[in-house]
């Protein structure tokens, strides 16, 4: 308990601790422990994570909300069989920030909302405008995109795949490498946004 304490305690960088990213539903609701395996490598992917991609979001749009972040690889396959998220395979290297994805790399995302967006996207908001921002200013390696809320998972990769997709209309991949209209800015889509 002490040791979860103060691995809790570990700041990733200036405004967000690993305590931040620790909670699950899942976990909560079948009372799994949501503890890493390995401590350091979650806090070394954690906080690129952090530092390259939510710190600069939440420094031009406002607070960020963390929907969910770190999951276990306990807590992952439990949930994948029971339908209520992807596999270890999938999530190594995303969710499962102490695991080295299928090509041997390290990464970390988080489900995040950022509340300024939100309110502007429950009256009209396009997402693509927030997706090409990303695009074009911050080093992510996958995003994607939920309806309620405009909820979207952010990730760091130490080989980023510069890859968008959706659940919002229009759904599927709005930009990969190789496609038309990835190179190039997108200022058109998102003119005048962000709170600075």
């Amino acid at each position: 308990m002490k040791g979860l304490e103060e691995l809790g305690r570990v700041r990733l960088s200036p405004n967000f601790y690993l305590r931040d990213f620790l909670m699950s539903e899942i976990a909560n609701f079948y009372g799994i422990p949501n503890i890493p395996e390995n401590p350091d490598l979650t806090i070394e992917t954690g906080t690129r994570l952090c530092n390259d991609l939510l710190e600069p979001l939440q420094d031009t749009f406002g607070r960020l909300a963390i929907r969910s972040g770190y999951r276990s690889a306990k807590v992952t396959a439990f949930g994948n069989e029971r339908r209520h998220g992807a596999s270890v395979k999938y999530n190594a290297g995303y969710h499962i920030w102490d695991m080295l994805d299928c090509s041997s790399h390290k990464g970390a995302a988080a489900c995040i909302v950022i509340p300024w967006f939100a309110d502007r996207y429950a009256k009209g908001a396009d997402w693509r405008s927030l997706a090409w921002w990303i695009h074009d200013h911050l080093p992510y390696s996958h995003l994607e995109f939920y309806p309620k809320l405009c909820a979207f998972n952010i990730h760091w990769s130490e080989e980023p795949r510069r890859r968008i997709d959706s659940f919002i209309a229009p759904r599927g991949c709005l930009t990969k490498p190789g496609m038309e209209n990835h190179g190039g800015n997108h200022g058109e889509w998102y003119s005048g946004l962000g709170q600075t």
